[in-house]
């Protein structure tokens, strides 16, 4: 299906826009597709998810 087909590019897009908000159901499942496919996106979800993890410390260190 055509539909449910990303690029590399609308992916990081998608990924990127998860952090802030929720997903409908059918930008989710494209997303799952692609990242079981591709090689480079998984990495850069991952990236993300330590990012997100780096800052969420950051915001709560207290410096003691």
């Amino acid at each position: 299906m055509k539909i449910l087909r990303r690029t590399c590019k609308e992916v990081t897009v998608l990924l990127v826009a998860r952090e802030d908000r929720g997903l409908p159901v059918i930008e989710r499942l494209a997303l799952r597709l692609h990242l079981a496919a591709c090689t480079a996106c998984p990495v850069f979800e991952r990236q993300l998810l330590t990012m997100r993890k780096a800052l969420a410390r950051w915001r709560n260190y207290t410096g003691e």
